[in-house]
């Protein structure tokens, strides 16, 4: 029911703050086309002249001269319509990956008004693109007053709902009255997280469920009229937990269980349903049946598909070199391990001779890389026009296909060859494994000669794993770029 509350207030979250982005477009857009009014009156107001005519001359972008004030077309209401349409989309989308909907509910103003702040500002830069994406002629003055606009709304909503919430009309609807049973430790330990993360339960008493009997605990439903009876059930009887449940249910109470009865380092728990039955699923992996996701497969087929068109010429080109400068495939395919250590065949331009594999143990002395991984600075195996794939990462491209096939991502840890994998001295390594390796990664742009340490490596996969985001994953990208276009940390 927790959950199911939550979700709702949570959709109507979204299309509510959806719908104040939209007032905020509205609100530019009416400011800007009225901009000669708004010039006018500050001109008449003694003191603030210069104001007056910066916003006239400079900001609006319009000619000196001695008549009233002409203001630039900005076109009519319904050349923004397109706009109007991706616009809630695109702000619900962005507030959503901000975690705006996962904060606390009274969370402190400046954290809001940051998470409020890159919103808008990225709202904004993505209203823009569409209007360049669809070569528009909306004027880009009004996204900017958008920006400025939706901002001050959304603050407003918030400030607004904050004060409803702390008044005694919004307290009385808002706030639901709990009772905690567990051992005294865990009680004691709940209500003080939930003085900070929920703020509208009020704990009404706590019930040791080891020493008191049931029927305390319906007296004290009776006598505080409880909303919810909150179990914590690590250091209690489930027996005792199935009575407290059952008196619960003929109160028609709810009653709310902890799933507190394991202790996990890094396992995150959520709900879910087997065969019928309520089931608990520990998770130390980011959800990617999620929303994000899903996004995350939709942008690594149309990122994959992008760059394999505007990459071609340069496909054609190394495997030309490739085929003439060296006898052999132009490609060179590996066994690697995949998504929970599933094998598959990897793609790269062939960078090294035809019989590189079998010399590798005539190199073993020389592996820099400490653990299972082999890697040589200035290998004697590569070609001359491979150490120009490799120092360029020209050599990666054939893994778009690979990216195409699902194999891989854009973005994940490094996939190792299957031989590698199964020399792991460390359990704890496979966790990189839970996710789909991909093309960069956090280590790749780390600058991948000064990281000689495996379990360094392994560091940094396992901090891409448990902070992972769509927007880490872009920013991942991004770093890419100049790694490849100056061949920083290749070899």
């Amino acid at each position: 029911m927790i959950k199911q509350d939550r979700h709702i207030r949570v959709k109507v979250s979204r299309w509510i703050d959806g719908v104040v982005f939209e007032l905020g477009l509205l609100l530019a857009y009416s400011i800007r086309s009225h901009w000669g009014n708004v010039v006018e009156v500050l001109r008449k107001l003694d003191g603030i002249r210069d104001l007056a005519h910066y916003l006239r001359y400079d900001l609006a972008g319009v000619q000196m001269g001695t008549g009233p004030y002409q203001p630039d077309s900005i076109g009519s209401l319904t050349d923004y319509l397109p706009l109007f349409i991706v616009a809630l989309p695109i702000c619900m989308f962005i507030l959503e990956s901000q975690g705006y909907y996962e904060r606390a509910v009274f969370v402190s103003p400046v954290q809001r008004i940051w998470q409020l702040g890159k919103a808008c500002v990225l709202s904004t830069i993505g209203l823009i693109l569409v209007i360049y994406l669809m070569r528009g002629e909306q004027a880009r003055g009004v996204m900017v007053l958008f920006g400025a606009c939706a901002f001050a709304l959304m603050c407003a909503k918030e400030e607004a709902l904050r004060w409803w919430r702390r008044s005694q009309l919004g307290a009385s609807q808002y706030t639901r009255r709990a009772v905690l049973c567990g051992e005294p430790g865990e009680t004691a330990a709940l209500r003080a997280e939930m003085r900070k993360s929920r703020p509208d339960l009020e704990v009404v008493g706590e019930i040791d469920l080891n020493t008191a009997s049931i029927s305390e605990l319906v007296s004290f439903v009776h006598e505080f009229s409880v909303n919810s009876v909150v179990l914590t059930g690590r250091h209690t009887a489930f027996g005792r937990m199935e009575e407290a449940i059952q008196a619960c249910e003929l109160e028609g109470v709810e009653a709310w269980l902890v799933a507190n009865f394991f202790q996990t380092r890094i396992s995150q728990t959520s709900v879910g349903d087997f065969c019928g039955r309520p089931l608990l699923v520990f998770h130390s992996t980011p959800q990617l049946s999620s929303w994000a996701g899903l996004l995350k497969q939709v942008f690594d087929i149309v990122g994959a598909a992008v760059l394999l068109v505007v990459t071609i010429p340069l496909f054609f080109l190394a495997a030309m070199l490739i085929k003439v400068t060296s006898p052999g495939p132009v490609f060179f395919r590996q066994k690697r391990a995949g998504l929970n250590g599933k094998p598959f065949n990897m793609f790269k331009f062939r960078s090294m001779v035809t019989n590189a594999e079998q010399l590798k143990h005539e190199l073993a002395a020389l592996n820099e890389m400490s653990g299972p991984v082999f890697k040589v600075t200035n290998d004697p195996r590569v070609t001359r026009v491979g150490r120009i794939l490799r120092k360029t990462s020209i050599d990666e491209i054939p893994q778009l296909f690979n990216v195409l096939l699902g194999d891989m991502s854009l973005v994940g840890p490094r996939p190792l060859p299957v031989d590698e994998v199964k020399r792991f001295d460390d359990l704890a390594h496979r966790r990189r494994l839970s996710v789909k390796p991909g093309m960069t990664c956090l280590w790749q742009v780390s600058g991948r000669n000064k990281v000689s340490d495996f379990k360094e490596w392994v560091r940094l996969d396992l901090e891409y794993i448990d902070h992972w985001s769509l927007w880490l994953d872009i920013k991942i990208l991004w770093w890419t770029i100049p790694v490849v276009l100056f061949g920083r940390g290749a070899s």
